[in-house]
């Protein structure tokens, strides 16, 4: 036997990868194929480059030669930045010594779940959801209990709170919460999160948290950290949280991750053996971008572009016949139901998405990136992360697409 292939262990052979990425490679393979110009709307990261105050500061950082190692958990003043904008912003409470800065929001995920997750754990994850979640929850002997979402295109998609506490059994470990909510662009209310956490308490379960959309805010009251909804959140709350989407930051690769004092010892010794510190040279990039003006005033005109872009993919979706759509509240994404569509053309969503990339140059990611069940086979994701000319465009082929096979 070929003992490195042999003696991979099943749980890396069987992990999904994202499609996203997946789609990325496809796209550029088709444009360089076909000579075509692809239209994406894939991806989830900003289309704007990183902040200008915020490269000179890692351009300064260089020219001082802090190109080492750091402190495991991040440079104090990265934490004590991060600390100063949750507790602002959410009247947290969180000290310094409460934050373990990582390489990006996905590992802070990664020690969550390394470090709460058993072989025979259950955790409770809403459906559709970012694949990650229910991914690593596999890696870690752990079983991913999804919960649909309800949704409807005049109220959207909201947490099924009642099957949530339904799906609670003596197994459950823990709850994942991505609010605002990647794929569906959902911002569930203060009311439902609180709710959550009831059940949480009632049968001592762990609350992951992933907030990294928390700036991508659409309508006015609709959100509310959880960190500040739940003042005793030590208790229950694992909290992740990033530099990506907020500051355009999503190659610098930094993220963050809030507990417990108490419990950030032993996840800043599983991170010294992972991936031993973030990059030096982004974390003081991370200092200017949370500490300077100039960064807020940046990413607030570019959550008022992606506002815009939102309505203008929201008006073009419903010029397209069989896509039951709703205006998102948060992130930069929709999640259109598209099963009209798939009838008429006598197609799965993979279908569909594979169709248009390869026919029409048109980037979708199918709902089944992000769901095994109906909420995934009869969906689709857009990013509106990118210019409106180009959402136009893109949705224009679509359009054309099935009119044009629908007359086939």
């Amino acid at each position: 036997m070929d003992p490195v292939n042999g003696y991979l262990k099943e749980s890396v052979r069987g992990l999904r990868g994202e499609d996203a990425f997946t789609y990325l490679a496809k796209a550029r393979e088709v444009s360089e194929r076909k000579g075509i110009k692809v239209i994406s709307f894939g991806i989830g990261q900003p289309d704007l480059p990183t902040f200008s105050n915020i490269v000179e500061a890692a351009k300064v950082a260089l020219d001082r030669g802090l190109t080492g190692y750091t402190e495991t958990e991040g440079i104090r003043e990265l934490r004590e930045a991060i600390a100063d904008y949750l507790n602002q912003r959410y009247h947290a409470g969180v000290k310094p010594n409460e934050v373990i800065v990582t390489t990006g929001t996905k590992t802070a995920i990664f020690l969550a779940m390394a470090s709460y997750i058993r072989p025979g754990d259950e955790v409770i994850i809403p459906d559709p959801t970012y694949p990650a979640y229910p991914e690593l929850t596999k890696f870690f002997g752990g079983k991913p209990v999804y919960v649909p979402l309800t949704f409807n295109p005049e109220d959207g998609f909201r947490l099924n709170l009642k099957a949530i506490e339904g799906a609670v059994s003596d197994r459950t470990r823990a709850i994942v919460l991505n609010n605002p909510h990647n794929p569906t662009g959902a911002v569930f209310r203060p009311s439902e999160v609180s709710r959550l956490l009831e059940v949480a308490k009632d049968h001592g379960l762990l609350v992951i948290v992933d907030e990294i959309y928390d700036n991508f805010l659409y309508e006015e009251g609709v959100f509310k950290g959880i960190l500040e909804l739940e003042p005793d959140w030590r208790r229950y709350i694992i909290y992740t949280n990033g530099f990506s989407k907020t500051f355009s930051m999503t190659g610098w690769r930094l993220g963050y991750l809030v507990a417990s004092g108490e419990v950030i010892e032993p996840l800043r010794r599983l991170a010294a053996n992972t991936y031993s510190c973030p990059p030096s040279i982004a974390q003081w990039a991370g200092v200017e971008a949370l500490r300077n003006e100039a960064s807020w005033r940046a990413s607030k005109a570019m959550i008022e572009l992606f506002k815009r872009r939102r309505d203008v993919m929201y008006n073009e979706l419903r010029r397209i016949p069989g896509f039951e759509v709703w205006r998102s509240e948060g992130a930069f994404y929709m999640y259109p139901r598209v099963k009209g569509v798939l009838d008429k053309l006598n197609m799965s969503v993979e279908e569909f998405a594979n169709w248009l990339l390869e026919e029409h140059g048109v980037v979708i990611l199918p709902g089944t990136a992000f769901s095994e069940s109906t909420m995934g086979k009869e969906y689709v994701r857009l990013s509106f992360a990118l210019d409106e000319k180009l959402i136009i465009e893109g949705l224009g082929r679509v359009r054309e697409a099935i009119e044009n096979f629908k007359q086939q």
